[in-house]
């Protein structure tokens, strides 16, 4: 049986991101009923990385990707990335440098939207060891308590 299969039946009003809860520091409201769980490899040459090496990235000035939609992006997004949405990020690979790996994200391990964004990248010629791939997004991130932004 698909894993797909045995989650929580999704419900109407999707939450993707975990929210605060109203009066309860570091406590998060998570809805489990939502997207389909993505595999922890999305593609051949393609290296999954930690909130630790995403940390480390961002304190070093490197390029991180929101590769989520941008109604998405200007609620929150984790500080220091840029947003190129997955269905531009072919049409905008000149805004990638080129010299270093960039790292994509979305909304967390049941989100396609980096996937795609990274097999786009692959399919259109980019080489795939200058990709990747923080699966957990923001919703590891956040239930982590590590700190967002609204998008800019």
């Amino acid at each position: 049986m698909d894993i797909n299969e045995k989650r929580n039946q999704k419900k109407g009003d999707s939450q993707m991101v975990p929210q605060p809860v109203k009066d309860k520091t570091g406590l998060v409201q998570v809805d489990t009923t939502w997207g389909k769980i993505q595999p922890i490899k999305v593609a051949d040459g393609i290296r999954t990385v930690d909130e630790i090496e995403l940390n480390d990235s961002l304190e070093k000035g490197k390029q991180v990707i929101d590769g989520r939609t941008p109604d998405f992006y200007k609620v929150s997004t984790i500080p220091g990335a840029k947003n190129i949405p997955h269905k531009e990020v072919v049409d905008r690979m000149d805004e990638l440098n080129r010299d270093e790996p960039a790292i994509f994200f979305c909304n967390g391990p049941q989100c396609p939207q980096s996937p795609s964004a990274i097999r786009n990248l692959l399919e259109a010629g980019y080489p795939p060891d200058k990709i990747l791939y923080y699966r957990g997004g923001m919703h590891d991130w956040v239930t982590l308590g590590l700190p967002v932004e609204k998008g800019k």
